[in-house]
C-alpha cells in the first residue's frame, strides 16, 4: 500500500490544474507552467480543489509509480506557486563567480574560466562573488543545475576548497606529518 500515493494534494490559490484523458497533467501558476504525463498504470482526478491519484493494478511497480507520481505532481504544484531554490557557496582564495548575459562565469583556480550556459527556465544570481542562488519552477532542473555547477570543482577534504551546497559539511582530513 502506498501511503504517499493515497494522500490528496491541495491545489494552491491562483494555480490551475488540467488533467487530460490520456494522463497528461498541465499545471499553470504565477511562477510559470509545467507539463508531465502520468504513467499508464496511474490515473488522476480533481475533487473539490484537491488532486487525487489512483492506480489500476496492485503490482509492485504500480505501487512504486503511485507514490512517485503523487510526489511529482505535488512538486509541480509547489513549483508554479512558490518556486524552488538551491544555494551554493564557493570556498577558496581567488575563487569567484559572475553572471555574464546567459552564462555563469566561474573562476575556480584553473588556467581558464569555466563558462556554464544558464538554461532558459532557470534564474541564477550571484552575491558577494561567492554565493550562487539558483531559482526555478522545476525541482528536478534546479537540482540538476546545482549539481552540474558543483561538479566543476567539488569540495576537497584537505583545505575545503571548491563549490559546495549552502550548509554542507565537508569531512576534513589531516595532511601529511613530518616525522
Amino acid at each position: 500500500m502506498s501511503r504517499i500515493g493515497n494522500k490528496a494534494i491541495e491545489i494552491p490559490d491562483k494555480v490551475k490544474v488540467n488533467i487530460d484523458n490520456d494522463g497528461g497533467v498541465a499545471v499553470e501558476g504565477p511562477k510559470g507552467k509545467l507539463n508531465w504525463k502520468l504513467p499508464p498504470a496511474i490515473s488522476a482526478r480533481i475533487d473539490n480543489n484537491q488532486v487525487m491519484l489512483a492506480r489500476s493494478a496492485e503490482s509492485r511497480s504500480a505501487k512504486a509509480l503511485h507514490g512517485l507520481s503523487r510526489a511529482l505532481v505535488h512538486n509541480m504544484l509547489q513549483g508554479v506557486s512558490e518556486g524552488f531554490r538551491k544555494n551554493l557557496e564557493i570556498e577558496g582564495v581567488g575563487f569567484k563567480a559572475v553572471v555574464q548575459g546567459s552564462n555563469l562565469n566561474l573562476s575556480l583556480g584553473f588556467s581558464h574560466p569555466v563558462l556554464f550556459p544558464i538554461p532558459k527556465d532557470i534564474k541564477i544570481t550571484v552575491a558577494d562573488q561567492t554565493r550562487i542562488t539558483i531559482e526555478g519552477v522545476d525541482k528536478k532542473l534546479v537540482g540538476q543545475v546545482a549539481a552540474d555547477i558543483r561538479r566543476f570543482y567539488p569540495p576537497e577534504p584537505y583545505k575545503g576548497k571548491g563549490v559546495r551546497y549552502a550548509g554542507e559539511q565537508i569531512r576534513r582530513k589531516e595532511g601529511k606529518t613530518v616525522q
